[in-house]
C-alpha cells in the first residue's frame, strides 16, 4: 500500500473512532462512509440497507462471481478510557471491538478498486449495521436491495488481541459460537416486609435458579458438546426496606458451538426454569436477546483466503476451534460460500470490549491487502 493511502485510511479510522454510534443507531456512520465511497468511483452506492446499511459495487462488465467483503459499522455503549486525541466525542460510546478500522480496511480496498475494476464479475463492499446485537446480518439480508447485491462468495476479519500483529488465524467448519441473552422474569405478589408471608416473593427461586443454571453449561473444550452458561445479571424486587419482593428477574448468555447443541441447552435451560417457578407458585416469562446463530467458514472459501494471505506473505495459521465470542456474520454463509478469519492485534493488545482498547493502525494495509488478494484468488478459482 503507498504511504500516502495509509495515512488517508488512517486519518479517516481516526475520524470515525471519534464519532461512534451504538447498534441501530448509525446513521452518521452510514452518511460517513457512504460519502467517502463515492469518492472512490463505486458504480453505485445503496443505502438504508437493513437500517443503516451500506453496499458499494463495483462491476467488471464481464460474466462472473460476486464477491462480497463485509465490515461493520457499529461502535459499543461502553465509556472509552483513552489519552489519545482522536478519543471518542460521545460520552458512553467507543469504538472498542475496531469496527473503525475494518471499515477502514473495506475503505482502502474501494480505492484501489476504483482505480483498477475486479477483472471478471462484481464485487460488493458491505458496511453492515448492528452487528454486537446479532440483529444487523439477519435484516441486511431480509432487505429487498439486498436481492440485487447478493453475494456468491463473501470474506469478513474481525482484529483479535492476543494473537501476533498481523499474523492471521483460519479454521474450516465452525469458527464462532451461536449465544442467545435468556431473560427470565419471575412474578409473586408484593407484600409488607413485616408480613412477608402475606406475599409471594421469588426470592427463593432466584436463588435456587443462579447455580443451577450456571452448572448446565461449564465450557471446556470447544466440541460438539460444548455449552457455556454465563448468569450476567440479576435483579430482585425493588431498592426499599419496607417491601418483601413480588418480582425478579436474571439475565443468563447461553453459548454454544453449534446451533443443534444450542437448541438442546435452550430446551434444558427453560424446563429447568418451568420446574423452578412451579415449585414455587411464581409466573415466569421467558425471552431472548442479542441472538447469533453459528458462524460457519466453507472449505472453499478457507481456502482461498489461505492463499490468499500467501500470496501475500502473510503468516497463516489453520486451527481446529472457533472462537468462543460470537459473530453474526454466519447469517451470510446461508445463501453464499463464506469465511471470517483472524487477524492478530498483538499478544498484549487490550481485549476487545475493554475501556481501553484500541485498533493498532498498523494492520489496516494487512487486512487490505488480504481482501484484495482474496478477490484475486476467487476469481482464479
Amino acid at each position: 500500500m503507498k504511504p500516502e493511502l495509509q495515512s488517508w485510511l488512517t486519518e479517516k479510522r481516526h475520524e470515525l473512532h471519534q464519532v461512534p454510534e451504538i447498534s441501530g443507531e448509525e446513521r452518521g456512520t452510514a452518511a460517513s462512509i457512504s460519502n467517502l465511497l463515492l469518492a472512490c468511483g463505486p458504480d453505485a452506492v445503496l443505502t438504508g440497507i437493513g437500517g443503516h446499511g451500506v453496499a458499494a459495487v463495483y462491476e467488471s462488465g464481464q460474466p462472473g462471481p460476486t464477491i462480497g467483503i463485509r465490515c461493520e459499522l457499529d461502535g459499543l455503549p461502553i465509556q472509552e478510557i483513552s489519552s489519545a486525541r482522536y478519543a471518542s466525542q460521545h460520552p458512553g460510546k467507543g469504538h472498542l471491538c475496531g469496527h473503525d478500522g475494518h471499515m477502514a480496511m473495506v475503505l482502502g480496498v474501494a480505492f484501489v478498486l476504483g482505480d483498477k475494476r475486479p477483472e471478471k464479475g462484481r464485487v460488493v463492499l458491505i458496511f453492515q449495521p448492528a452487528e454486537e446485537t446479532g440483529q444487523g446480518a439477519v435484516a441486511f439480508r431480509a432487505d429487498p436491495k439486498f436481492a440485487n447485491i447478493a453475494p456468491d462468495y463473501v470474506y469478513s476479519l474481525h482484529n483479535l488481541p492476543g494473537l501476533e500483529l498481523g499474523a492471521v488465524e483460519l479454521c474450516s467448519g465452525p469458527a464462532n459460537c451461536a449465544s442467545r441473552g435468556m431473560r427470565i422474569v419471575l412474578t409473586g405478589k408484593t407484600s409488607h416486609a413485616a408480613a412477608p408471608q402475606d406475599g409471594l416473593s421469588p426470592a427463593g427461586a432466584l436463588a435456587e435458579l443462579i447455580p443451577a443454571l450456571a452448572a448446565l453449561g461449564h465450557g471446556g473444550a470447544l466440541d460438539a458438546d460444548y455449552a457455556l452458561t454465563t448468569v450476567t445479571h440479576a435483579r430482585l424486587g425493588e431498592t426499599t426496606f419496607g417491601v418483601a419482593p413480588g418480582m425478579a428477574e436474571l439475565w443468563v448468555t447461553l453459548r454454544t458451538v453449534s446451533d443443534t447443541r444450542m437448541t438442546g441447552l435452550i430446551r434444558e435451560a427453560e424446563q429447568l426454569v418451568s420446574a423452578s417457578a412451579q415449585a414455587h407458585g411464581l409466573g415466569v416469562e421467558i425471552s431472548y436477546d442479542d441472538v447469533f446463530e453459528a458462524c460457519v467458514n466453507t472449505d472453499e472459501a478457507v481456502l482461498i483466503l489461505s492463499d490468499a494471505c500467501q500470496t501475500r506473505e502473510i503468516p497463516c495459521k489453520l486451527v481446529p476451534t472457533p472462537q468462543r465470542f460470537s459473530e453474526d456474520f454466519g447469517q451470510f454463509g446461508k445463501g453464499a460460500k463464506t469465511a471470517m478469519f483472524w487477524l492478530g492485534a498483538g499478544r498484549d493488545h487490550p481485549q476487545l470490549h475493554n475501556p481501553d482498547y484500541d485498533f493498532p493502525d498498523a494492520l489496516i494495509p494487512i487486512g487490505t491487502d488480504i481482501f484484495l488478494a482474496a478477490i484475486e484468488q476467487t476469481l482464479k478459482a
